[in-house]
């Protein structure tokens, strides 16, 4: 599904000062053209950190202690960002799949996935679930979370993204939401999910579609928070696949 790209040398001026760290590929999945997909070249020793917040509170979720840890590559976000540009001048939202494997307890995202789908300034839906469902399947990864963008809105999840991190969080615990907000002055992403139990448990009763407003959790909690188990890594390496 992917292979060395031996011409990569007509490609490096798109790549960024840490080209001189990256590999090139081309992935040949069915597309108007094949686009490329940078994977990391780990040094030695890997340089792990927690993501930026706005506060050391939003830190601690309210149940870190059964989450088992994930890692992120930051360039990851970087590249997605870039390929939602068009989009993003355009004002309509971009979506991707986080697929990871695990190793020894922890999560390592390394496929980023761009399914083909339908996008409005305010709402991203994926189409033909199936084709990404493959390569998740022909990797053997699971999928930990998604990543979106807010073109012209600030950094939250809406209740629109509520429901969607439902769906995944319902079927991997560990699953949680990137909102890429690039003209949020404040903050420009955020990695989120429901809280456990409150936030789960008041998007397991909601039936209501669209925009509309969920009730507070009853335990008092926040219906979403700040990710604490999950890591931003510098030298994890990744691929990207662009379905659309």
């Amino acid at each position: 599904m992917v292979k060395e790209d031996e011409t990569s040398s007509s490609c490096l001026h798109n790549l960024d000062t840490r080209r001189q760290h990256m590999s090139v590929h081309r992935v040949t999945q069915s597309s108007p053209s094949p686009i490329l997909s940078c994977v990391e070249k780990p040094p030695k020793h890997a340089h792990v950190r927690f993501p930026n917040s706005d506060s050391s509170s939003d830190q601690s979720a309210s149940s870190s202690n059964i989450l088992q840890d994930i890692h992120i590559s930051e360039r990851l976000m970087e590249d997605f960002l870039e390929l939602a540009r068009e989009n993003t001048d355009k004002d309509l939202e971009t979506c991707g799949v986080l697929a990871a494997f695990r190793e020894m307890g922890t999560y390592y995202v390394t496929s980023l996935i761009i399914p083909k789908q339908n996008s409005t300034s305010s709402s991203c839906e994926a189409i033909k679930e199936e084709e990404f469902f493959a390569i998740q399947s022909e990797g053997s990864l699971c999928p930990v979370g998604w990543i979106h963008t807010h073109p012209s809105q600030s950094c939250f999840m809406s209740s629109i993204d509520l429901h969607t991190q439902y769906s995944y969080q319902v079927m991997v615990p560990e699953a949680f939401a990137i909102v890429m907000a690039p003209t949020d002055s404040s903050r420009s992403y955020g990695l989120f999910r429901l809280s456990e139990p409150g936030g789960m448990d008041v998007l397991k009763e909601c039936q209501d579609t669209g925009f509309h407003p969920h009730k507070d959790p009853p335990n008092g909690c926040p219906i979403y928070e700040h990710c604490s188990n999950v890591f931003i890594n510098s030298n994890l390496r990744f691929e990207i696949f662009d379905l659309r």
